[in-house]
């Protein structure tokens, strides 16, 4: 018991910069008091003492603001951050090391008995004020943005947003230095391939950087064959792009938005 209570307080010392000492975790940290009530209120549940179960689960909701139904299954260092209006359903399974923040819905979309809440594995975070609903799997790692609605499988690792939830394609490591390569070379910083931007322009200019290295590699290759025939052709150097007229748009969409 004094185990996992001392690896509970670890686990907000590693996600929470906020968090000072212990005694503070201990007595101010209303999602570590829904854990510990819900750890009585499962043990409950599980001896058939249901109606103890929900007596002690709702009166951890109405201490909290977070409520998790006893019959849920939750994994070790389990960190609730902030918490008020979180939701927890009866089928629902939490795996290691998971974060949710405030507002956040584990529900399910039938009335039918059986499995009807979402399964989070290990290390999922999931957003403030998301949504993620059905007997689905979230998979190890994965990432919920804020305020998404999840209805659907996330394989492991992915992240998703938006309404509906949707999984954003990250590139490689290769292929991002090869981008930021032929950006360099253009002469301007490609800040619309940064994580900063929406995801759909982010894409769609990736895409025409890949298009304009695979242009460069065949010039370059014809350029080659045209010396090795004896031409003194010799292409000329691409002409500048001065960063700061990017930078200038940048600006005047950041004022919009604001």
């Amino acid at each position: 018991m004094f185990e996992r209570l001392r690896e509970d307080i670890q686990s907000v010392f590693h996600r929470d910069p906020a968090a000072r000492n212990a005694f503070e975790v201990l007595t101010c940290y209303p999602g570590m008091h829904a854990i510990w009530l819900h750890r009585l209120s499962h043990g409950l549940w599980v001896r058939n003492w249901k109606l103890l179960a929900r007596v002690v689960s709702n009166f951890g909701r109405w201490l909290t603001g977070i409520e998790i139904h006893p019959g849920a299954k939750v994994g070790r260092r389990f960190f609730i951050d902030h918490g008020m209006g979180i939701v927890i359903g009866e089928t629902a399974e939490i795996g290691n090391d998971v974060t949710i923040y405030q507002g956040v819905t584990l529900g399910g979309t039938s009335w039918n008995k059986g499995k009807r809440h979402p399964t989070l594995e290990d290390g999922v975070v999931v957003g403030a004020g998301a949504k993620v609903l059905g007997p689905f799997t979230v998979g190890a790692g994965a990432k919920v943005g804020s305020n998404a609605v999840v209805t659907k499988a996330v394989p492991p690792g992915a992240t998703v947003v938006g309404i509906p939830g949707r999984i954003i394609m990250k590139s490689d490591d290769e292929q991002e230095a090869k981008r930021k390569a032929m950006a360099e070379k253009l002469g301007f910083d490609a800040y619309g391939v940064s994580g900063d931007m929406p995801d759909p322009v982010a894409r769609a200019i990736g895409q025409m950087l890949d298009h304009l290295q695979a242009v460069d590699g065949r010039l370059e290759g014809m350029c080659g064959a045209l010396k090795d025939l004896g031409s003194n052709y010799c292409a000329k150097d691409l002409p500048e792009l001065h960063c700061e007229g990017f930078a200038e748009v940048k600006a005047e969409d950041e004022a919009k938005a604001g």
